[in-house]
């Protein structure tokens, strides 16, 4: 891959937009990942940087949902530490995952949260009697997404969302500020791995980086603002674009099994 002026201030620019969806409800993988593809950057490069960029996003994002209040931090530092480790090993034991049968469920999961978002009526900004205790959810739910996470990715901050609204009873509001963290610490136990592998481009990753903060930034505090009314028709939009980016690929298995 040539890394260009012009290159990087396109991938900058993506990574604005992606920063801005991501802080809300995740999914801006699916504007990064195809950008830096369609420039040049091989796939395992690619899934490195994407990582490495929105580390930096998620970080900002987290920040302004900590600022805002409602996190409680002494569950949320067990929750970030296992979800680091166990996205850590996800990404060290990847071939060890049936991965071609988890893409093919994928995208009739994204599309099972897209509806429940849109017709749940709790998906709203007060918390509710929670269904699991915190030790419970913080040693199942959690190393299970971020373990998918490090090994595949697309989804990962719905499914907390969505753990943290149904299983913990969550607001929409504080359901994505520790969706945030959860997904702030599973970025950095990827990236430790994909880093000391040497698999980041770093001046393509550390541009985008920037380019995710101030997108981030924005998206946050807008969050923050509206609460559910922006979390959760956003949540909608990210699921199913997501399910219909998947689908649209012709490597997806549910093609390969049809041809």
């Amino acid at each position: 891959m040539e890394i260009t002026p012009e290159i990087l201030l396109i991938l900058g620019a993506v990574a604005v937009a992606a920063g801005f969806v991501d802080s809300i409800a995740g999914g801006g993988g699916l504007l990064t990942l195809p950008a830096m593809l369609l420039a040049g950057m091989n796939p395992i490069a690619a899934i490195a940087t994407n990582k490495l960029q929105g580390t930096f996003g998620v970080a900002m994002a987290s920040f302004q949902y900590v600022r805002h209040g409602g996190i409680d931090w002494r569950s949320a530092r067990v929750m970030m530490l296992v979800s680091a480790s166990a996205s850590l090993l996800g990404a060290l034991f990847v071939s060890s995952v049936p991965v071609d049968q988890l893409k093919a469920w994928l995208p009739l999961v994204l599309i099972v949260i897209a509806i429940y978002f849109l017709f749940a009526p709790r998906a709203a900004d007060v918390d509710a009697e929670p269904r699991i205790s915190q030790p419970a959810f913080t040693s199942t739910v959690v190393p299970a997404i971020a373990f998918y996470d490090g090994a595949i990715g697309p989804g990962t901050g719905s499914f907390f969302t969505l753990g943290f609204l149904t299983l913990r009873g969550l607001s929409i509001l504080r359901a994505t500020g520790y969706t945030k963290l959860l997904n702030l610490a599973s970025n950095v136990g990827a990236l430790i791995l994909f880093a000391l592998a040497g698999k980041p481009v770093w001046l393509v990753g550390l541009v985008m980086a920037i380019g995710s903060i101030l997108g981030a930034r924005v998206g946050s505090r807008l969050a923050i603002a509206k609460g559910g009314k922006i979390i959760k028709p956003v949540l909608v939009i990210a699921c199913t674009a997501m399910a219909i980016r998947l689908l649209a690929d012709p490597a997806h298995p549910l093609w390969q099994a049809l041809s």
